[in-house]
């Protein structure tokens, strides 16, 4: 009779991978979490979890992070990679998010894993022209979609896909705009949450994305090791919503005011170099920039119909998440 089987979870102090791992350990599951030597974040997530301290880029550390007892299954999410809204072309990047994902690859066949999940992005799939719903498809190619992001997870997907034909037993899942609670880094979103709070916003902007809970990507992503099929994809997106929306309903949440401008896009751009300046004088994130501002211009239209029939795959109203977000910030003391 086998052991119970082990969660494999790379990027486990990340704000998916964290999630993740919170709900594998609530339902019972054992899991292992690879953790970089030096992220402190690793710290936050449970004690029942085995930390891995390794890299994606060391293999030594990658075949500690695999080698479980004998008949034991083993069920691996790769949730690692570097997110960045630079256009600039940067070695770190590419290393991680492509070379990173071929060495999972190769250690996840070479340790014979039962089921592996990739975590890939919409960013990966082509843009369809505005007015059109954009839905999985069946090859990736970096030379199609805009940004280093996009390029590097177009690349390590369709290596994902590649691996699948040879035999591996993987899945792929395309998360839209995470948001939501539990971001110890403070992604994009967060921040953007913590401006409002703190009336740093002077104007918003014309525009907006899908943006999904994570606790949702996370679930979907958990499902995928079970009812995702070999060499399939699945959106996991939620719903297009505005700036302005952002900020209304952050509004009737906390009774908070804030800016009615919304300035259009050629504005915004305009005014891009002055905000570059601003953040960097202030040392604050920035919450526009060149990527930033065609990702809210782009069309941001996804079905995840596939994902709720097949994954059992469901999202949360937006209204929601804000308010779970805004909650754990005030216990984390980000905002007073």
């Amino acid at each position: 009779m086998n052991s119970d089987p082990i969660y494999l979870v790379t990027g486990a102090a990340g704000h998916l991978g964290y999630t993740i791992v919170m709900q594998l350990v609530n339902d019972g599951h054992k899991v292992r979490a690879l953790v970089l030597p030096q992220d402190a974040l690793g710290s936050r997530l449970p004690q029942e979890v085995q930390i891995v301290r390794g890299d994606v880029l060391d293999k030594r550390s990658l075949d500690i992070f695999f080698t479980v007892p004998p008949g034991v299954d083993t069920y691996l999410i790769h949730s690692a990679g570097i997110v960045t809204t630079s256009l600039k072309y940067r070695q770190i990047v590419y290393d991680v998010n492509v070379q990173g994902t071929k060495n999972i690859l190769e250690a996840a066949m070479k340790h014979e894993v039962k089921k592996m999940v990739y975590v890939s992005s919409v960013h990966a799939i082509p843009e369809l022209p505005k007015g059109q719903v954009i839905s999985e498809v069946a090859y990736f190619d970096k030379s199609l979609v805009y940004g280093m992001y996009s390029k590097t997870k177009a690349e390590a997907t369709q290596a994902v896909l590649e691996a699948a034909a040879k035999g591996l037993n993987v899945t792929v899942v395309h998360p839209s705009g995470i948001c939501g609670p539990h971001s110890h880094a403070c992604n994009y979103a967060t921040q953007l949450v913590i401006d409002c709070w703190k009336g740093l916003l002077p104007m918003g902007v014309e525009g907006g994305y899908d943006f999904v809970d994570v606790r949702d990507v996370a679930s979907g992503t958990i499902s995928s090791c079970h009812r995702g099929e070999k060499g399939e994809c699945y959106i996991l997106a939620n719903r297009y919503i505005t700036v302005k929306e952002i900020f209304s309903t952050f509004q009737e949440i906390t009774g908070k005011k804030l800016p009615r401008l919304m300035a259009p896009m050629w504005l915004a751009k305009a005014s891009l170099p002055l905000c570059s300046l601003y953040y960097k004088i202030k040392k604050r994130l920035p919450m526009f920039s060149s990527y930033s501002l065609y990702t809210l211009n782009t069309n941001a239209y996804f079905s995840s119909d596939k994902a709720r029939l097949k994954l059992g795959y469901v999202t949360r109203p937006f209204p929601e998440t804000l308010a779970d977000t805004i909650e754990w910030l005030k216990k984390e003391k980000s905002i007073l």
